[in-house]
C-alpha cells in the first residue's frame, strides 16, 4: 500500500460516525448489511449515513452491491488488511518481542478466536 492510500483510509476512519459504521460492517462479515440495517444499528439519519458510506467507499474500505431493492455494504477486508500491514510494516525496528504481540493481539486474537472459544 502506498502512503496516499493509507492516508485516504485513515482519514476516512478518523470520524466517529464512519468508524462506527466500518466496525459494524467488519463484524457483519462477508454477507454485509443493507443500508437500512446500518441506519437502525447506528441511529444515523439517511443523509449522514449515505455521506459516511460514500467517504468509506472512496477510501476503498467499503464495497456495495445491489440485491433487489436493497444496497448491501461490506467491509473490504483486503484493503483493511493492507492498511493494517502498512501501519505495521516498519514496526519496532524488527524487534519481534514488540511486534509479534501487537500483530497477534490486534489481528488474530480480536477477530479469530481459537476453535471452540466463546467470544
Amino acid at each position: 500500500m502506498k502512503a496516499a492510500e493509507a492516508i485516504s483510509g485513515l482519514s476516512a476512519l478518523a470520524h466517529a460516525g464512519r468508524l462506527e459504521v466500518f466496525r459494524l460492517l467488519v463484524r457483519a462479515g462477508k454477507d454485509g448489511m443493507a443500508s437500512g440495517e446500518i441506519a437502525r444499528a447506528t441511529g444515523h439519519v439517511p443523509q449522514t449515513l449515505s455521506g459516511n458510506l460514500n467517504i468509506l467507499g472512496h477510501a476503498g474500505l467499503v464495497a456495495s452491491r445491489r440485491e433487489g431493492r436493497s444496497i448491501i455494504y461490506t467491509a473490504d477486508y483486503e484493503r483493511m488488511s493492507g492498511l493494517l500491514g502498512f501501519l505495521m510494516e516498519d514496526c519496532c525496528a524488527g524487534s519481534s518481542e514488540i511486534c509479534a504481540p501487537l500483530v497477534d493481539i490486534a489481528t488474530r486474537a480480536a477477530c479469530c478466536p481459537p476453535q471452540g472459544a466463546v467470544q
